[in-house]
């Protein structure tokens, strides 16, 4: 073991070491990673919390709400998984990541304190409060990483908690049907704290556990609700009517979503910064046009100038769910384009491949299946078996990986032509790299 690690040793290093130090990649329960926030003093990281949990949807939601409450003045801390490229993406204060040395720096602190063995996520979790501490941030917003009741994050007994969707995934960890899933997730709920809702279809485990613990719930459709009209959109609730809203670059429930929180917050944030803030918001990898003049690298491995190239889209959705959702999008811009959609697609294999390649088949016109790297990932010759299952007559072609395929797609492809790369994150972060593109 590399125990001889310092708070100046790179930043890489440092993750080798956590990804090898527990005997166990995911090992659910709060006993240990609990015991050592304690000895830490970490359990109360910012004056107020706000823990963000759901199936789809939560980085979008965490990243409007950071966005309205920087605007409103307040020092921000996200703390968010997984990353696309770079570890430091998973901790941002005041929209900004950090740099290499304060993540390890931070590493070296818990390492030399801690009395539990931990993996990965948990000296993750714990790493991140230790740094909202040091940069006294006013509130601190944690994105659940897997479930709510048994995931790390659940330590801290936060101020606020938000679901922003259920639905089914990691099966294995959470159970197979929305109740039992809803229990795990509702894990995060307070006693007598606020509980911002943003599934239409609440699973009664969850409304259940609200009411047992007298939370002030705040559900969609039911104490708030959207309307989307042509060229804007209306948030209302019993006080409150928000009317031509201006659309934003997330989905508009998860929109939706982050304004119920914010009319639930303890602190003024002004008409006038909610619609500022929508036209500002982003987010790497949701449904994400890339720009020509980002595409140079590309043009340059294929010999092909950038004008001929087609346009890229991004997507980082893995599930049923963000598939549903990427399938709408891709038709509303199929009324807007001349050429054919092209899919470059790579899903790791504890992934429902199937539930999320069901609802892209009516839209996308040739399929390329990459190989995905690592224990999880799933050969393009196996994803292309579970395609051919759902629809036998599909063309696919397979490649062996993330960057064959994209070359690959750009040679048969026409510059009125779409590319859509997507299925995980780890298929977006290697177009990403191979481009050259800085997120």
């Amino acid at each position: 073991m590399q125990h001889h690690l310092k708070a100046t040793s790179p930043l890489n290093e440092w993750l080798s070491y956590l990804e090898n130090s527990h005997f166990k990649a995911i090992d659910l329960g709060l006993e240990r990673v609990r015991t050592v926030a304690q000895e830490l003093d970490l359990l109360r990281p910012a004056p107020y919390i706000v823990t963000v949990g759901g199936t789809n949807g939560k980085g979008t939601t965490c990243r409007l709400l950071e966005t309205m409450l920087i605007n409103a003045g307040y020092r921000v801390g996200v703390y968010s998984s997984p990353h696309l490229l770079r570890y430091n993406e998973r901790v941002r204060i005041q929209n900004q990541e950090l740099p290499d040395s304060q993540h390890a720096a931070s590493f070296a602190f818990i390492n030399e304190r801690k009395s539990q063995s931990l993996t990965y996520f948990e000296f993750s979790t714990l790493s991140a409060l230790h740094l909202f501490k040091q940069a006294k941030v006013d509130v601190a917003i944690l994105e659940v990483g897997l479930g709510g009741r048994l995931d790390a994050t659940n330590i801290v007994d936060a101020d606020m908690a938000i679901i922003t969707s259920i639905d089914i995934d990691h099966v294995d960890f959470l159970g197979e049907t929305r109740e039992k899933i809803g229990f795990e997730k509702a894990g995060i709920f307070r006693a007598g704290k606020p509980v911002i809702i943003g599934e239409p279809d609440c699973p009664h485990s969850m409304l259940e556990q609200a009411m047992r613990l007298k939370c002030a719930v705040s559900r969609r459709n039911t104490d708030w609700s959207f309307t989307q009209q042509a060229e804007s959109w209306t948030w209302q609730n019993a006080k409150v009517r928000l009317k031509n809203l201006p659309f934003c670059d997330i989905p508009l429930p998860n929109a939706a979503t982050a304004l119920a929180a914010v009319q639930a917050l303890p602190f003024h944030i002004s008409e006038a910064i909610i619609r500022q803030s929508l036209r500002e918001v982003e987010l790497v990898g949701r449904f994400q046009t890339i720009k020509p003049t980002q595409l140079s690298t590309l043009a340059e491995l294929t010999n092909k100038p950038v004008a001929a190239l087609p346009q890229f889209i991004i997507d980082v959705g893995h599930n049923p769910h963000a598939a549903k959702y990427l399938s709408e999008k891709l038709t509303a811009l199929c009324t807007r384009i001349s050429g054919k959609i092209i899919a470059v697609c790579g899903i790791l294999k504890d992934k429902d491949a199937i539930g999320v390649l069901t609802p892209l088949l009516p839209v996308i016109d040739e399929w390329i299946c990459v190989t995905l790297t690592g224990e999880r990932g799933q050969t393009g010759e196996s994803l292309s078996q579970k395609l051919r299952t759902v629809s036998p007559e599909v063309h696919t072609e397979i490649c062996r990986s993330v960057q064959d395929g994209i070359q690959s797609a750009v040679k048969k492809s026409h510059k009125n032509d779409v590319v859509i790369v997507f299925g995980s994150f780890h298929t977006v972060g290697a177009f990403l790299e191979e481009t050259g593109i800085i997120v």
